[in-house]
């Protein structure tokens, strides 16, 4: 086996922590121990990580930081992804990848008649999220409707949530909200930056990451806490019918 195009579990944490700063090596060997990663060894025992396997863990920090999965559900999912059955990721040339693209394609427009390609989803429903407010359409000189590479993620999770009956204009809500709640998160930043000692935000690539660490904290705390208030209003009423039977059988 040549060693071009392979990383050491060294690389592979330096290379996604700027995306994911509590990525360490103990937490990759221990992906490892779980079954969820299986790097090549070499002949003298250390393991060297392909570009698929970069991809596949990137997509184990997505599930684990967006979607809140805990392992043994990502397990089971890249499980049926490597055997070709549906899954919430996708594949790629024969691997599993995240659910977002190379900067490549997603820094291009593209034509909204190849979205069934690109993304697996009809060209009526990308319509729809576009009238819904979720994406917005580009038009190129010729009149032709584009597609920002950036919203496929958005796409693919939408035509996801749809398979539950969660359509395009229920996702409105999701809208307005993003729009009021990005004016809180950053009031939080400028007094997040005013507490490090300045009032603005310094122009250098420490403060950069420091400003890009605070604000996928800020996400993921905000994401949990919704995701528990939503969990409780929709269990609650299941779980008062329970006690209830359970009443009414006793006597």
């Amino acid at each position: 086996m040549t060693d071009a195009g392979y990383l050491t579990i060294g690389k592979v944490v330096k290379k996604l922590q700027q995306q994911y700063p509590d990525l360490s090596i103990s937490k990759v060997r221990y992906l490892q121990d779980e079954g969820l990663l299986n790097p090549s060894r070499t002949p003298s025992g250390y393991r060297l990580y392909s570009q698929r396997d970069v991809r596949r863990l990137e997509t184990i920090l997505y599930l684990q930081k967006n979607r809140f999965l805990p392992l043994s559900v990502i397990k089971e999912q890249l499980d049926r992804a490597d055997s070709g059955q549906t899954s919430v990721v996708q594949e790629d040339g024969g691997g599993v990848s995240l659910p977002v693209d190379d900067e490549e394609t997603a820094s291009k427009l593209h034509p909204i008649d190849r979205m069934p390609e690109l993304v697996g989803a009809s060209v009526s429903f990308v319509r729809q999220l576009s009238e819904a407010g979720v994406i917005e359409l580009k038009r190129s000189p010729h009149g032709r409707d584009l597609v920002d590479g950036r919203d496929f993620p958005l796409i693919r999770l939408s035509d996801e949530l749809r398979h539950f009956g969660i359509g395009p204009k229920n996702l409105r809500q999701y809208v307005i909200a993003a729009n009021r709640e990005s004016a809180m998160f950053e009031q939080a930043l400028v007094v997040y930056a005013k507490k490090g000692g300045g009032v603005e935000i310094e122009d250098t690539q420490a403060a950069k990451q420091r400003f890009d660490q605070a604000f996928s904290r800020m996400l993921s705390l905000t994401n949990a806490v919704r995701c528990e208030l939503i969990t409780r209003r929709v269990k609650e009423p299941f779980g008062d019918s329970a006690d209830k039977r359970q009443q009414s059988e006793k006597r």
